[in-house]
C-alpha cells in the first residue's frame, strides 16, 4: 500500500487521547494516516530568526510529522501578505480588501520551493501526495520542477471564484497554471469547479473533455467535487456526552429558560458577524416577545491578529455588540453573549445541543463545517434549526436549513422568528434527513472519495494541450 503524504500550511499538533479540539483538516486526515502510514509536512507555526535548515521529524506510530520553521520575512509576505492580504479576500469576493504585492508573490513561491525542497528527500516513489489549500497551490509545480513523479492531488478548502474576479489577481495565470501541475484538483462545490473549468476554456484556452479530463498549459489532469465532511457519528456522541457537562449545566442554569441561539466562528469578515448581530437586533426591535426570552450567544476566536482587517473586525463587531446590548438589555437579561476566544469541540458540542437555532451566516464560505457540526450535535428528540446562508459550500447538502441571504438583514431576522417557533415535528423531520445525509457522507467517505479518485488510471497526456511558458524554480 502506497504511503499516503498530506501536505498542509500548519501541520495540527500531536496530541495524546481525544481532546476533540483538532480543526476540520486535522480530523479529516488524521486517521488515515494513522492507519496507512505516512507523513504530514508543513509549517511548524513558528516564526525564528532564520528558516529551517532541515525539517524537524518525530514519529508517531505509522506517522510521520515534518515540519519546518518560517522565517520573520517569510511569515510576514508568503503568510499575511499573498496568502491572507490577498488570496483569502479574493477567493472570498472582498476585492476591495485585496493588497498585491509584487514582493508578496515572490515570497509566496519562495515558500513553496521552500517547503518543496524539504520535502523532496523525504519522499519514495510510490507515495500519493495530498496538498491543501490556498496557500500551497505551488506546491506540485516546484516538486515536479525537482523532478517528482509521483501522484499528486489538491484540495481546496474555501471557494474558487468566478472568473471575472480570479482576472483581478495580477498572476491569475501563473496560479491557475501552476493548479494544472496536480493529477487531481478537488472543490468543495459543483460552483467552484464550475468556475475553474470557465476559466481553463475561455481564458486558458484549454479543453473540457466529455469525460471531465482536463487538458491545459501542457497537462491533462482531473477536477472534480469532493464536498469535506464530519466525523458524524463522533460529533453525535461527543453532544450526547456533553450535554452532561459541567460547561453545558452551567450555560443551561445561566440561560434560565431562555432559548438561545448560536454562532461559532473564526473572526473573520467572511463570516457575517456584523450582519448577524444586526439580523439578531431586528428579531428584538420587531418581535419585542422575544425580550428576555432569547439570548444570542456569539463565540468568536481571535484570527490573524497581525492583519489590519481583522482587528478592524473586531472593534466593529465588539461596537455592535455593545448597541444591542446597551438598547435591549434589562437589569436581569443581556441579550447577547460575544465570547472571544475559543472552545473545545466536546464543549461546543454540548452547546449546540442545548441551543435551539444554529446561526450559519458567512457572506461565503468554502464548506463551514460548523453548520454540519450543529446539525449532528443535536438531540433526536428535541432537535434545533438551522438557519443556513445560501453562500456556504454546506448549504448544497443541508437543504432542510432555513437558507437565507446574509446580506438580506431583514429576512435572516424574519427566519430566526420562524425557527423559534417551528413546531416539533417539522423540526425532527428537518433535522432527521439532514442528520441521515451527514451519517452517509461522513469524513471518511470524503476521504477515501479523494484518495480513490487519485489513485485511479492516470490520464492520458494530451500533445494538442495548450503548453505552457517556460518555468524554473524560484531562486532563495
Amino acid at each position: 500500500m502506497s504511503r499516503l503524504v498530506v501536505v498542509s500550511n500548519r501541520v495540527a499538533p500531536v496530541r495524546k487521547g481525544r481532546s476533540g479540539s483538532e480543526g476540520g483538516l486535522a480530523v479529516a486526515i488524521l486517521a488515515a494516516l494513522r492507519e496507512q502510514g505516512g507523513i504530514w509536512f508543513g509549517w511548524s507555526g513558528r516564526v525564528s530568526e532564520t528558516e529551517t535548515d532541515t525539517p524537524n521529524l518525530f514519529n508517531v506510530g505509522k506517522l510521520t510529522y515534518a515540519t519546518i520553521d518560517l522565517g520573520q520575512r517569510e511569515y510576514d509576505e508568503y503568510y499575511n501578505g499573498y496568502a491572507n492580504r490577498l488570496l483569502w479576500p479574493l477567493f472570498h469576493y472582498r476585492l476591495d480588501l485585496t493588497d498585491f504585492s509584487r514582493r508578496n508573490m515572490v515570497s509566496y513561491q519562495r515558500v513553496n520551493a521552500l517547503f518543496a525542497s524539504h520535502l523532496r528527500p523525504l519522499l519514495k516513489d510510490d507515495d500519493l501526495i495530498w496538498v491543501h489549500d490556498y496557500h500551497l497551490i505551488p506546491m506540485a509545480e516546484q516538486l515536479r520542477l525537482a523532478g517528482c513523479n509521483q501522484r499528486m492531488g489538491f484540495f481546496l478548502h474555501i471557494p474558487w471564484p468566478a472568473q471575472d474576479v480570479l482576472l483581478t489577481l495580477p498572476n491569475h495565470m501563473a496560479l491557475t497554471r501552476a493548479l494544472c501541475a496536480y493529477d487531481l484538483v478537488g472543490f468543495q462545490t459543483q460552483q467552484d469547479l464550475r468556475a475553474f473549468l470557465d476559466y481553463i476554456v475561455f481564458e486558458a484556452g484549454g479543453e473540457v473533455r466529455e469525460d471531465g479530463v482536463v487538458a491545459a498549459y501542457g497537462r491533462t489532469l482531473r477536477a472534480g467535487v469532493f464536498p469535506i465532511s464530519i466525523d458524524t457519528e463522533a460529533v453525535a456522541e461527543a453532544a450526547k456526552e456533553a450535554a452532561q457537562s459541567r460547561q453545558t449545566k452551567r450555560l443551561t442554569e445561566s440561560l434560565r429558560r431562555s432559548d438561545l441561539i448560536i454562532g461559532v466562528d473564526r473572526l473573520d469578515y467572511s463570516k457575517g458577524l456584523v450582519e448577524r448581530v444586526e439580523a439578531y437586533e431586528h428579531l428584538l426591535r420587531n418581535y419585542p416577545a422575544n425580550r428576555g426570552q432569547v439570548v444570542f450567544l456569539q463565540i468568536a476566536p481571535p484570527s490573524r491578529v497581525d492583519v489590519p482587517e481583522y482587528v478592524e473586525l473586531r472593534k466593529q463587531l465588539e461596537a455592535a455588540a455593545g448597541h444591542v446590548n446597551a438598547s435591549y438589555a434589562e437589569f436581569d437579561w443581556v441579550p447577547i453573549r460575544y465570547l472571544n476566544k475559543g472552545f473545545t469541540r466536546q464543549t461546543l458540542a454540548g452547546f449546540f445541543r442545548r441551543s435551539r437555532v444554529g446561526l450559519v451566516t458567512p457572506l461565503r464560505d468554502g464548506m463551514n463545517l460548523v453548520a454540519k457540526e450543529y446539525v449532528a450535535a443535536q438531540n433526536p428528540r428535541n432537535p434545533g434549526v438551522l438557519v443556513l446562508s445560501r453562500f456556504a459550500g454546506a448549504a448544497r447538502e443541508l437543504e432542510e436549513a432555513l437558507a437565507v441571504n446574509p446580506y438580506d438583514i431583514e429576512g435572516v431576522g424574519e427566519t430566526l422568528q420562524m425557527a423559534l417557533t417551528m413546531s416539533q415535528d417539522e423540526r425532527r423531520e428537518r433535522w432527521r434527513a439532514m442528520y441521515d445525509r451527514l451519517k452517509k457522507y461522513d469524513v471518511t467517505a470524503w476521504r477515501e472519495s479523494f484518495v480513490a479518485a487519485l489513485t485511479a488510471e492516470p490520464v492520458a497526456a494530451d500533445p494538442m494541450a495548450v503548453e505552457p511558458a517556460a518555468t524554473k524554480p524560484v531562486a532563495d
